[in-house]
């Protein structure tokens, strides 16, 4: 597990990150998102042990990390602008992680290498924007560790190939409990793989919740009433944090388990009503405004 309390990282004045506590279980997707300056890269590097946090305390699995190659040997850290040797190659790269990293999978790198039609031999400062990041997921999922870490993972991949990593991580996360921690200014490109998403704004951590928890206790409601009576009996039954009305069907975002809604639902016998499922933008809408903030000013 990866555990920070109270992480605080300043540059020259600039407050980055502001006293963040999360923990990250074994096994899960975690999402960290955000917009830019948010603290992401920042948290992630300290995660990955390139910076000392100022204040606060960072442990992988019971160990601090900053300055410990034990602990580092645990996490492999993807930038937003990963470094490859000069004049290298695919090749070369497996060579030189494979002597950093003592589990290093060279014949599945070369594999997925292959499924992607990635050449083996081929200099890596001549490929486009998206084979370089597809080169770094396969470096980091082959490096054998247990937690990978990713700056924008699915920054300049085409939505084939994002589909594709998305099922690499989640072969190596059945096979061998791979942690991933995905960073990313787009929530709806972590919606179908985390189960986990922390919101960062400012340097702090707004939000850090569990998305199968969120969506058991939140619901969204299509419905016509037969009078607006009938409507006002619905809405003083019902815990309403969001309402859209389009003539007379009501489109409700409704707390409360699936099975509580639909009996006060039925009590009131509208006309028509159904429960459609969540984005998880629109999960986050309604816990932000809860929390006082406008999601659309934080992400959107």
């Amino acid at each position: 597990m990866i555990k920070a309390e109270n992480i605080t990282k300043r540059f020259d004045g600039l407050l980055a990150v502001d006293r963040i506590s999360v923990e990250i279980k074994e096994g899960i997707v975690f999402g960290m998102v955000g917009t830019n300056g948010a603290g992401k890269s920042t948290m992630l590097r300290i995660i990955a042990g390139i910076l000392k946090p100022d204040e606060g305390i960072l442990t992988i699995d019971g160990s601090l990390v900053y300055e410990n190659p034990e602990a580092k040997r645990d996490v492999f850290y993807i930038s937003d602008d990963a470094y490859y040797l000069n004049n290298g190659t695919p090749v070369d790269m497996a060579d030189y992680y494979g002597a950093v990293y003592e589990h290093f999978n060279r014949k599945r790198y070369l594999e997925l290498l292959d499924q992607l039609g990635l050449p083996l031999s081929r200099k890596i400062s001549t490929f486009s924007k998206g084979m370089k990041k597809q080169v770094s997921i396969l470096l980091g999922v082959c490096a054998g560790t247990k937690y990978l870490l990713c700056d924008e993972t699915f920054d300049g991949l085409d939505p084939v190939m994002r589909q594709a990593v998305k099922s690499i991580f989640a072969k190596e996360i059945t096979d061998r409990g791979l942690t991933p921690i995905l960073a990313s200014h787009n929530l709806r490109e972590l919606e179908d793989i985390c189960d986990h998403v922390g919101l960062l704004h400012k340097g702090g951590v707004l939000l850090s919740k569990d998305l199968e928890e969120m969506r058991t206790g939140i619901h969204k409601l299509q419905c016509v009433f037969e009078d607006e009576e009938q409507a006002a009996k619905a809405m003083l039954d019902l815990d309403v944090v969001g309402k859209d009305k389009r003539g007379r069907l009501q489109t409700l975002t409704v707390r409360g388990t699936r099975e509580e809604i639909e009996e006060k639902m039925a009590a009131v016998n509208p006309i028509f009503f159904e429960m459609l499922p969540l984005t998880l933008e629109e999960i986050f809408i309604s816990e932000t405004e809860v929390a006082g903030y406008d999601f659309k000013k934080l992400i959107l």
